[in-house]
């Protein structure tokens, strides 16, 4: 009804004449029933459908959600975030899911009912597969698709795929074949940032930083949010500067990211997963494998503020242990496999002495002693000293750019990091110590998922959330652009 208010942390004025709610400006009763012609006019119509985060939250039980998908058994080789949005003033029909296909997991978001609840709204909810395993991923999908009745009251011809990622493009022709649905592409660091606003500005206890003071310390929402900058960490890393809703650069980034992790630590561990490496890390310790500047000096180098635990050389221990253990083993009569190889090699060479000069002696290779020096590394120890040398380049090279750009708000993003503490605490610890305090490392509790929230939001051109819409003119970016020509001079 033209008037009508959307309700929300404050009442926005809408004058389009499908307000979700009918309410006033601090009270209201969300409606319990979508109508026949609200559900027909949303699939003829989907752009126009949205979503009323009013009331939102983050459901921090361990428990899976009680959809369908989640109950169908097609999910055993993926992971479900526990940390699904709960949307319970939400009423509307979607008729969309979401997926940003990366380089090594595909990120899948979609909305819900709550099963066997006669209470309005639903939840969003959030899964990731290896994209090695792409097929069950869309095979995940195809099961969504069957039962959109029953998830949000759709019809299931009508489900329509964002995809954002590489594997948009990659496997664009597989998902629209196995499906049988629209596939809409969207730009990757678009969604990033769209999905990165969504989250800084209208969902509750998402964002925050860490130490191991203070390991969880939540930010409020907020509007006043640009200029930030964005540090992605996926497979790579891109890092954007982002200084309003649709003006953004990408600034720098490196090829040592997630990606790099999983593959030397799939070479030097048994670990078969992400999760297994980052399980190894935390139960290991880096000292037994970095070289520390107390192993150089002592104790600590005060002069320089560099304390005796600071990493001084990634892996700068191996090589003299390695070595070490290989004398240890050769003083202990411990010469096979290949040594035998090099006394043949040796014999024949002085047997046509005569012919050529003699070759200088080699160094007999000793599996014993190398399997003895192995053993001194344990997988944990290895993975938590690699896991720390990735964290430490992503975080110096994130805030020399930030120093270039003059920027203060940090945020990291993507799978790389999944709340993993090791992780967060040394890029936090980055931040602060090069910037004396000045500038703050944020992290998200979604920080895998901004593209397909992004994605998600996409599909919503008008009003999705809160604050406002992505349409130009009355849209979030101009509501921002009149709060901040409103808000007093410091």
């Amino acid at each position: 009804m033209p008037g009508d208010t959307y309700q929300a942390e404050v009442a926005i004025e809408d004058g389009d004449g499908d307000g979700e709610l009918e309410v006033g400006r601090k009270t209201g009763r969300p409606r319990t029933m979508t109508s026949t012609a609200e559900i027909d006019s949303t699939i003829i119509h989907p752009g126009s459908v949205r979503i009323n985060v009013k009331g939102a939250f983050i459901v921090d039980t361990p428990d899976q959600p009680g959809t369908p998908a989640a109950s169908s058994g097609l999910a055993g080789n993926s992971h479900h975030e526990t940390k699904d949005i709960r949307l319970p003033n939400h009423t509307s029909v979607i008729s969309h899911i979401a997926v940003d296909i990366g380089g090594s997991l595909a990120k899948l978001v979609y909305f819900s009912r709550e099963a066997h609840s006669t209470e309005p709204g639903g939840r969003l909810n959030f899964q990731s597969f290896e994209t090695d395993r792409i097929d069950d991923c869309i095979e995940f999908m195809r099961n969504l698709k069957d039962k959109q009745l029953a998830l949000n009251g759709s019809r299931p011809g009508e489900l329509c795929v964002m995809a954002t990622g590489g594997g948009a493009y990659k496997f664009y022709d597989k998902i629209r074949k196995r499906l049988g649905v629209d596939v809409l592409r969207e730009d990757e660091m678009e969604c990033l940032i769209i999905g990165l606003d969504f989250f800084i500005t209208e969902i509750p206890r998402e964002v925050f930083t860490y130490s191991e003071t203070d390991p969880m310390h939540f930010a409020s929402p907020r509007a006043d949010i640009y200029p930030y900058m964005l540090v992605n960490i996926g497979s790579g890393v891109s890092i954007l500067k982002v200084s309003g809703p649709q003006t953004y650069e990408r600034v720098g980034g490196t090829s040592l990211g997630g990606g790099t992790l999983w593959g030397i630590l799939s070479l030097l561990t048994p670990a078969e997963s992400f999760d297994d490496m980052l399980d190894m890390a935390a139960q290991g310790d880096n000292s037994k494998v970095d070289m520390l500047v107390g192993d150089i000096y002592g104790t600590d180098y005060g002069k320089i503020g560099l304390k005796s635990t600071t990493i001084a050389s990634s892996f700068g221990k191996v090589f003299r242990m390695k070595r070490e253990a290989e004398n240890e083993a050769e003083d202990t009569g411990g010469l096979s496999n290949g040594d035998d190889q090099n006394r043949r090699q040796q014999q024949g060479s002085e047997q046509n002495t005569s012919i050529a000069p003699e070759a200088p002696p080699q160094r007999p290779t000793s599996s014993r002693a190398s399997e003895y020096a192995r053993s001194r590394f344990s997988s944990a120890d290895v993975s938590r000293s690699l896991l720390y040398a990735i964290s430490n380049n992503i975080g110096q090279i994130a805030y020399l750019q930030s120093q270039v750009h003059g920027l203060s708000r940090i945020y990291f993003g993507g799978s790389f990091i999944r709340g993993h503490p090791q992780t967060m605490n040394t890029l936090g610890y980055a931040f602060k110590f090069w910037s004396k305090g000045q500038k703050q490392a944020y992290f998200l509790r979604h920080e895998g998922y901004l593209g397909a929230v992004g994605a998600f939001l996409k599909h919503q051109p008008r009003n999705w959330g809160r604050r406002g819409s992505f349409e130009e003119g009355d849209g979030l970016e101009e509501r921002l652009r009149v709060r901040a020509e409103d808000a007093p001079a410091s």
